[in-house]
């Protein structure tokens, strides 16, 4: 028989786990934030020192919290845009259950000092296959959903998550090739600049497909709907798709300016990075724009504020990375605290608020409700969440400029002007600021967190939606 209801279940379990991760991730995010001002903040404890902590940090904010809101907007747009239930069900299952595994393995070895030393790819090569076998499932799934829909259309949302999941497969299973010579130790088959440039292959478009493609697709869907409103120019959203995958994949080379690879491969990541430009304000420009003729709702619509204000921190972000990665600049940005900022100012301003937005769009409608337990909580969420970022990426901005400033400062003798330690204490005012906005922001996953409690409360669990079609059949 033909199936007359969507899966809700595994969406609402990857909803739930999102918002659970997001506090997770942001907290040790704070520890860290705090250990640049107190460091023996921790007590000398190993295995919750700044480097140990930090790749487990990334790890649960990108790829815990992130990828778990990835997969809860996927599963729900896949069935909804193609009115169909999701195909191989109990595959999607495992895709919840292995993709939890992985995050526990991470918080539990990362910690511990098992770790591949590869930026966004710490993760040992038992877990490495383990994602790659969950990952595979992933695509299983919501391509199978694509083959069996009822619709002759295929919505640009599902071409964005298509993208990012074949993408993410190729880079994951490409950069963690590696010679194992222990269950808990192994060693990269590429050695030096080789090493180097398809680490940041991945790395850069790990944020290019995992942080930005992907979440594009989430953006695509999530504004239409709140904003009541068609997508300003379906046209721009498919130039927007081709440009931006193309172009994105050749940006790498820009994290490694300066160094030993090939001069006229770091000209032309920093090429790539320019014109990415284009595609990448075409595509904040379309979802800004959808609410031509509905801005009044911006007013007393929360969600909406957090998904307008996301575009308008990716438009932001995607502006100033095109800029560090031309040389003159980077010759001053690279290894700074300006980098961080920038980092947040996407990982915060667009992914973390792009993300929030949808999960207080989604959550009720996983449990029942018309909306959320409080609209008024939202609306602290989003204060708190903005003036947050601002707080953050400000500080690690100035604190960025003035690093490189001195760094490069050199007396008539050609001796440097300031020692490390002087160049250090000028940052303390700097880390200060960056943790109050950490802390405001994280203030306002707490309040989520409990707006959700609530919702679930009031609510009942949702498993079966029913098919439109179905209904009037």
């Amino acid at each position: 028989m033909e199936a007359t209801t969507y899966n809700y279940k595994v969406v609402r379990q990857f909803a739930i786990m999102t918002v659970v991760w997001g506090i997770v991730g942001m907290l040790v995010g704070l520890i860290l934030a705090a250990q640049l001002i107190w460091p023996d903040l921790t007590f000398g404890i190993e295995w919750l020192s700044y480097g140990r902590l930090r790749p487990l940090h990334t790890n649960a904010v990108i790829f815990a919290f992130g990828g778990s809101g990835l997969f809860a907007v996927s599963y729900y747009i896949v069935q909804r845009t193609c009115q169909v239930r999701l195909f191989a069900e109990k595959l999607a299952a495992f895709t919840f259950w292995g993709w939890t595994a992985i995050i526990v393995l991470a918080a539990i070895t990362l910690p511990l000092g098992f770790t591949s030393s590869k930026e966004y790819a710490e993760l040992e090569w038992p877990i490495d296959i383990l994602i790659a076998v969950v990952w595979v499932s992933y695509a299983v799934v919501f391509f199978g959903t694509i083959a069996k829909r009822k619709t002759k259309h295929i919505y640009v949302s599902n071409w964005f998550f298509g993208a990012y999941i074949l993408t993410i497969a190729l880079l994951h299973i490409v950069n963690n090739l590696e010679l194992p010579v222990s269950l808990t130790k192994s060693y990269s088959l590429y050695a030096g600049v080789q090493d180097a440039m398809v680490q940041w292959w991945y790395g850069h478009n790990a944020v290019g497909f995992f942080l930005t493609t992907a979440f594009l697709g989430m953006m695509y869907y999530f504004i239409p709907k709140q904003a009541g409103r068609p997508i300003y120019s379906y046209r721009l959203s498919v130039v927007h798709f081709w440009s931006l995958n193309f172009i994105y994949m050749w940006a790498g080379p820009h994290h490694l300016q300066y160094t030993a690879l090939p001069d006229w491969a770091q000209s032309l990541g920093m090429v790539f990075s320019l014109i990415l430009l284009a595609p990448s304000w075409g595509g904040m420009m379309n979802g800004i724009m959808t609410l031509s003729g509905a801005w009044h709702k911006l007013r007393t619509d929360p969600i909406l504020k957090f998904l307008i204000t996301a575009m308008s921190f990716y438009g932001m972000s995607t502006f100033e990375g095109p800029m560090m990665s031309v040389k003159t600049v980077n010759a001053l940005s690279h290894y700074t605290e300006w980098t961080i900022g920038h980092v947040h100012s996407g990982a915060l301003g667009w992914v973390a608020m792009i993300t929030i937005g949808s999960m207080y769009y989604l959550i009720p409608r996983l449990f029942g409700r018309e909306s959320m337990y409080s609209v008024k909580l939202i609306e602290w969420h989003f204060w708190l969440s903005t003036i947050g970022v601002v707080l953050y990426i400000a500080s690690m901005w100035i604190a960025g400029v003035a690093q490189g400033l001195m760094w490069r400062a050199a007396n008539p003798d050609g001796t440097l002007t300031y020692s490390f330690a002087q160049v250090l204490n000028t940052m303390y005012p700097f880390y200060t600021i960056r943790l109050v906005g950490g802390l405001l922001f994280f203030g306002g996953m707490l309040m989520m967190a409990y707006n959700v409690l609530k919702t679930v409360g009031q609510g009942r669990a949702v498993n079966d939606a029913a098919i439109p079609q179905a209904v009037h059949a």
